[in-house]
């Protein structure tokens, strides 16, 4: 048995306030903390549920979409906002999990949710810098057919496992944080952090804080968009690469562009570089080819995952291919 108290916050101020100590945990659908806890890489002294937290999905007045922190991820998925206005966003949710997880699990603690790599979830028998900082790494010199080729560190190379955080990442949406402090509102491109030598602090959220809303601005590109993963099997399975991407043309050119990748890194993948290189382009295969080159230039595959490299360029030229034929 793990000895632990529970309490229910009834809004952000109070979650935050019952979350401020070391070993409290926020618990929402529980789809990640509980197996957690349940494979004792997790022993929170106490559970903050914040279920009663905002669920709601509505415009925003700048013609964005607010998404409450409770929201389930199978409401998100089926809200006519979402799948008119941001469709990439309803694929991507979709394609993760299962329905009955879907039903429980909540926007934001999609977000939160932790690496799926074996050792990191092995506390009998793997090292793991992430579980306990200092220990190792086995993944390095293991079976890390799973991991990341950017992004990673000499202290660990897991893989974030979210599929909606990809979509979140291409449309630019923004985190809102409510704490002692006062509330914040951060990019979530800089919401995640890259391991270094700290893998163990995995977000910029800090101790007391809470996630209150997402909120997506107006998307450049309207509803073109796509989602596309690829994985071992066909349902319920954690990509071996994921992309998500948004493009516009004007008179012939790319003028709006958003990339992200998953499966590849300990985030969710801006590609900053590829988007840098395709705005004003023509969408031509050699324009999707040099731009997508350039954003993995820096990739570091380990013995097991090299075959990643290409097969996000190979999965991103394709997408691209299709959103920029299917403007013409």
């Amino acid at each position: 048995m793990m000895p632990l108290s529970y309490a229910r916050a009834s809004c952000a101020d109070e979650a935050a306030r019952l979350t401020g100590a070391d070993g409290h945990r926020l618990l929402g659908g529980g789809t990640n903390l509980v197996d957690l806890m349940r494979k004792g890489v997790e022993r929170p002294s106490r559970l903050v549920d914040v279920t009663r937290l905002p669920d709601g999905i509505e415009p925003a007045p700048d013609g964005g979409l607010w998404i409450g922190a409770a929201a389930r991820n199978s409401a998100v998925a089926a809200h006519p906002l979402v799948r008119t206005r941001y469709p990439m966003l309803s694929r991507a949710i979709l394609s993760g999990a299962s329905a009955q997880v879907r039903n429980m699990a909540t926007v934001a603690g999609n977000l939160m949710q932790r690496t799926r790599c074996v050792y990191f979830n092995d506390v009998a028998g793997s090292r793991c810098n992430k579980r306990a900082p200092g220990s190792g790494c086995d993944a390095i010199g293991g079976f890390n057919r799973y991991h990341a080729v950017l992004g990673a560190s000499d202290a660990c190379v897991a893989t974030h496992p979210s599929d909606m955080c990809v979509a979140l990442a291409a449309l630019d949406a923004q985190i809102h944080i409510a704490g002692a402090g006062g509330a914040r509102v951060v990019p979530i491109a800089d919401f995640h952090r890259l391991p270094g030598d700290r893998p163990e602090i995995e977000t910029v959220l800090d101790p007391g804080e809470v996630i209150t809303a997402i909120t997506l601005p107006p998307a450049p590109f309207g509803a073109r968009g796509a989602y596309r993963k690829v994985r071992d099997r066909a349902s319920f399975a954690f990509a071996l690469v994921s992309f998500a991407a948004g493009v516009s043309l004007r008179e012939g050119r790319i003028a709006a562009v958003r990339l992200a990748f998953g499966g590849i890194a300990p985030k969710p993948w801006r590609a900053v570089r590829a988007e840098d290189r395709l705005r004003g382009a023509q969408p031509a295969p050699a324009a999707f080819a040099a731009a997508l080159a350039a954003e993995f230039a820096d990739a570091v595959p380990l013995p097991g995952n090299g075959f990643k490299i290409e097969l996000a360029q190979r999965t991103a030229r394709e997408v691209l291919s299709t959103l920029c034929g299917s403007e013409r």
